[in-house]
């Protein structure tokens, strides 16, 4: 486990904004949703198992995609997000994924992750890095438990390569951090490389170049 010291209230202030949240989270991002879920299902294709830790589960939006064969762990650092995250792992039993009911799904903070180096083929992430306080020390975590040579997963939206788009971005961010908990700001890409990650390949999805799909590995 990393020995800097994690920033508690920065971590308890994210974690109090979750929660409020999570009641409605769903509902809020039903829209954008219908935009996300084929980035989720395209990235979930990229997955090597068999063991597979998913940080930042939320409400679940991804078990319908998790792999066949897999030893699934998800975290989130917040019970109330966790709360409709059980509750889809069952629904997801019934529909598509028989092995969702059985996943380790638990409470966690990707910044310091309970779980022994080495300890997955594959770490995934959907929408998690911009809202995580220290996102390089979350993301040196990831390449921690990950066996040397395994996959780092990502779907992330980020800062926009346009000077006025990214100057707006880093102008409405502390409203849109204290309304949603999510940075809109973020450098992720440089971000997993100053975590020492091997990026592989950077996808453009859309929008400017703000959402993209990122393949790392540890090293």
């Amino acid at each position: 486990m990393t020995t800097a010291l994690i920033d508690e209230r920065a971590t308890a202030l994210t974690r109090a904004r979750y929660q409020r949240l999570s009641t409605i989270y769903d509902l809020v991002e039903g829209l954008a949703e219908t935009r996300y879920r084929p980035w989720r299902e395209k990235l979930w294709k990229l997955v090597s198992g068999p063991r597979v830790l998913e940080v930042g589960v939320g409400t679940g939006k991804n078990m319908l995609f998790w792999p066949k064969g897999i030893r699934m762990t998800a975290i989130d650092l917040t019970p109330g997000m966790l709360e409709f995250a059980h509750r889809r792992a069952v629904e997801a039993a019934r529909v598509a994924a028989p092995y969702a009911l059985t996943a380790d799904i638990r409470l966690g903070d990707a910044q310091a992750l309970e779980f022994p180096d080495a300890s997955f083929d594959t770490a995934v992430a959907t929408f998690v890095f911009c809202s995580v306080p220290d996102p390089i020390r979350g993301l040196r975590e990831l390449k921690r438990v990950v066996r040397p040579g395994g996959q780092v997963l990502l779907l992330e939206h980020m800062r926009a390569a346009s000077p006025m788009l990214g100057a707006l971005m880093d102008t409405v961010n502390p409203l849109v951090v204290r309304m949603m908990g999510a940075n809109v700001n973020r450098r992720t890409v440089e971000n997993v490389r100053a975590s020492g990650l091997t990026v592989e390949s950077v996808e453009d999805l859309g929008m400017g170049g703000i959402f993209k799909l990122i393949a790392a590995q540890a090293g």
